[in-house]
């Protein structure tokens, strides 16, 4: 069959765009065609799958009001959505819940940067679309990528538990099989001295993933053998100091790995982060907090350190200075690798592919996508 898949944005080192190539790959392979609907963000080369349909509007709801009156959307056989749109087949919610999102950030925000965020037409466009979806019961079916994500669309918008199927990510564990082997070379070209300690911060939105937090859990630890890698898209001005080196979006970050010691990722809210999962199948003992997805599927102490929120510094600090040495991580190596190994890209499509089979042809059996 033929399955479109909506994305709206693109950013070279974003996990929900590498997802979505990994899963294009696996459907692809399994016989099945694929289409794109996407803004011209996205580059044509990205896309090897089959083609692209790229829409003029940018903005969450001029997008989703766009692709209300495509007409080409009615030519797929099922229709896939990892934006909020008005309505779709599957709508898979690897952003996670924006109102669980902005419930934790008012928690932190000042009473002005709250009055602000109510006002955001951004935030209010996208709460309205999250709505037509799991209220209005827009999305036939919804695909969870944590647990925590999964109970948040239940708590704040009473959709069918039933009707969630929850599917962790997946990587393709041969990319960062070898990450082990080249630390030398690639610490060598970082002029990485040998009892120095890299810690690795990969990810945009650092404000939301918590950057500002691992660099006060690092100051805290008085230790001047740590340095902080950042890759991703974010302000350098704001987050400057002689401790943190910055790389910028990367294509390759699998050079970062393998110099890495520990990932740290202190995020406020992920639903469940790519990055944490890659640096596991590095070899990488991960650092992060309750507040991600992904730390369902780690044990603490074994496979990293979980705190329970990004400013608990402390904890943070306590955690750093635990993986600091050097034969803890020796040693928790075969474990950290055999729980990554749990976590191949193809046992995710093989689950995402039976549940795209058996979802009802909400949007486009009906030959349109209605606006709710």
């Amino acid at each position: 069959m033929k399955i479109g898949f909506v994305r709206r944005g693109f950013s070279p080192s974003g996990g929900a765009e590498s997802y979505l190539n990994r899963l294009a790959r696996g459907i692809t392979n399994a016989g099945h065609g694929v289409e794109l609907f996407t803004t011209d963000e996205w580059p044509v080369e990205a896309w090897p799958f089959g083609p692209m349909r790229q829409l003029r509007a940018t903005s969450p709801i001029a997008f989703a009001d766009e692709l209300t009156r495509l007409p080409t959307v009615a030519d797929c056989d099922l229709l896939m959505s990892l934006e909020r749109v008005w309505q779709c087949d599957v709508y898979r919610a690897g952003d996670g819940v924006h109102r669980a999102w902005l419930e934790r950030r008012a928690k932190v925000s000042s009473p002005l940067r709250k009055l602000l965020g109510a006002l955001n037409r951004k935030h209010t466009g996208i709460l309205r679309l999250e709505e037509g979806l799991l209220v209005h019961r827009g999305a036939g079916r919804v695909l969870a990528n944590s647990q925590m994500v999964k109970d948040e669309i239940v708590k704040f918008y009473g959709y069918p538990e039933d009707q969630i199927d929850l599917i962790y990510n997946g990587i393709p564990l041969e990319i960062f099989a070898n990450a082990q082997n080249r630390r030398r070379e690639r610490r060598e070209k970082l002029r990485l001295r040998e009892d120095e300690i890299a810690l690795l911060f990969v990810g945009s939105g650092w404000e939301r993933k918590g950057l500002h937090h691992a660099i006060d859990a690092i100051a805290a630890c008085s230790n001047s053998k740590l340095r902080l890698f950042v890759a991703g898209r974010g302000n350098t001005a704001r987050f400057k100091t002689e401790r943190v080196d910055f790389f910028g979006e990367i294509n390759d970050v699998t050079v970062l790995y393998a110099a890495a010691d520990i990932f740290v990722l202190p995020t406020l809210y992920d639903p469940f982060s790519n990055a944490c999962l890659e640096a596991l199948a590095c070899g990488l003992p991960v650092i992060t907090t309750r507040d991600n997805g992904f730390s369902e599927v780690i044990e603490d102490g074994i496979h990293g350190s979980i705190v329970d929120h990004a400013g608990d510094i402390d904890a943070l600090r306590a955690a750093i200075l635990f993986w600091s040495d050097a034969v803890r991580r020796k040693d928790a190596l075969p474990q950290i690798l055999d729980r990554a190994a749990q976590f191949d890209i193809s046992k995710n499509v093989d689950q995402t592919l039976r549940v795209l089979l058996q979802a009802p042809r909400a949007a486009s059996a009906s030959g349109k996508i209605r606006k709710t």
